[in-house]
């Protein structure tokens, strides 16, 4: 799933409890892996954002020419209109787009 084509508040909300029950029957394990999904989502953005950076960087800028790249202003205001990674790593737990495996209980049950 595309974190930027996701539809998603772009302000924190209050949302119900009971809604973060459904996967894991756990509030603390579902904030514990929104958590990861959310430094998941913030690594892809960052590693993406880079990427992009990196195309204008040059051996030979000067100080002119950075602070006048209107196409890297343009790239760096379009990162800062998105949501936060943890509002995307709660709307994809909501839509049931999230993974979610507890190895733990997983050998357990398996005794």
């Amino acid at each position: 799933m595309d974190p930027k084509r996701l539809k998603t508040d772009q302000e924190a909300v209050t949302r119900r409890m009971a809604d973060f029950n459904n996967q894991t029957g756990n509030v603390y394990e579902t904030v514990a892996t929104l958590a990861k999904r959310a430094d998941q989502i913030g690594l892809e953005l960052k590693q993406e954002l880079n990427n992009k950076i990196e195309e204008f960087s040059g051996a030979s800028d000067n100080i002119e020419e950075i602070f006048e790249n209107r196409e890297q202003i343009e790239i760096a205001r379009h990162y800062e209109r998105l949501p936060k990674p943890s509002l995307i790593a709660v709307q994809e737990y909501l839509d049931g787009a999230t993974y979610y495996r507890n190895p733990h209980k997983d050998t357990r049950e398996e005794l």
